[in-house]
């Protein structure tokens, strides 16, 4: 008789999924002449800091949760560590802290609330989650399809061996999500495709985050942004930050799994560091834009 695949004896399993958790590493980068996107954690910087507190290698896989509602089964002795938007978790009914490294026994039931503010929530488990990588990431690239699905009632998450010692600090403090983010933009390559109102209304009122947001990008209403010149491009290669604009003149943020231009120009591009922020911003909140 064929025996079964064997169960891992460290594992994490997933009771709820929550509003669409993905694993994320730091994505796939270098992949783009084939049509790939790099993909990863939307908020790299909370995703990097979670590792670190639980002495993982900075480039472990982790848990996005967006908008939390995680319930997960700890099957092993485990540290882990809650990052990004503020929310309330508890294991077994006892309060978990957030952004600091925490024990768990086997058989522990974590519990991740709603967040209060922000979006999305990480989880980093010591040693990460360590299903097969695909084009060298573990990271679920939602517009291609690329890497491991989105988690499922029932998932078995090993856990593997990407640590770099134990954790340094019991606690890292983090600043408060502003309540309407200020991010910081580098004109073009196509703003000469617009007019120089345009670019001037980009950033003189705040724009609202639509409903049509995801990991892909950013539906944004506000100013409409005019041309100066007619027609389309040829689709052309984007970055994490870009900001195209298609016919009706209303800015989509590109995010980790965003796609080529698909033919409208980019107007301008968000600043690197300031992506987390972006990350963190919810439909219905504001956003400004700045030029530096």
């Amino acid at each position: 008789m064929t025996a079964g695949p064997a169960i891992p004896t460290r594992r994490v399993r997933v009771i709820h999924p929550g509003f669409g958790a993905t694993v994320q590493d730091l994505g796939r980068p270098g992949h783009a002449a084939l049509g790939v996107g790099r993909s990863g954690a939307v908020d790299r910087r909370s995703l990097r800091l979670a590792n670190r507190l639980v002495g993982n290698r900075e480039e472990a896989a982790a848990i996005e949760a967006p908008l939390g509602g995680l319930v997960l089964d700890i099957g092993h002795h485990a540290t882990i560590a809650l990052t990004g938007a503020p929310c309330d978790a508890h294991a077994d009914g006892r309060a978990v802290d957030l952004n600091a490294p925490v024990r768990l026994v086997p058989g522990s039931r974590l519990t991740i609330g709603v967040p209060y503010e922000g979006l999305r929530v990480y989880l980093a488990v010591r040693g990460g989650v360590d299903l097969p990588p695909v084009l060298g990431s573990r990271s679920t690239d939602t517009l291609s399809g690329i890497g491991p699905a989105r988690l499922s009632v029932g998932d078995l998450l090993p856990v593997g061996d990407l640590t770099a010692g134990w954790p340094a600090a019991d606690f890292a403090p983090q600043r408060g999500l502003p309540a309407e983010p200020v991010l910081r933009i580098l004109p073009g390559p196509r703003d000469d495709w617009f007019t120089p109102e345009s670019l001037a209304a980009l950033c003189a009122r705040p724009y609202g985050v639509t409903d049509h947001s995801d990991r892909v990008g950013m539906r944004l209403t506000g100013p409409v942004l005019h041309r100066a010149r007619a027609g389309e491009l040829p689709s052309e290669a984007a970055v994490p930050g870009a900001l195209q604009v298609p016919p009706d003149g209303q800015p989509i943020l590109f995010l980790a799994d965003h796609p080529v231009t698909g033919g409208y120009p980019v107007i301008a591009t968000v600043h690197e560091d300031d992506l987390p922020l972006a990350a963190q911003t919810r439909p219905g909140q504001a956003l400004r834009f700045r030029p530096v």
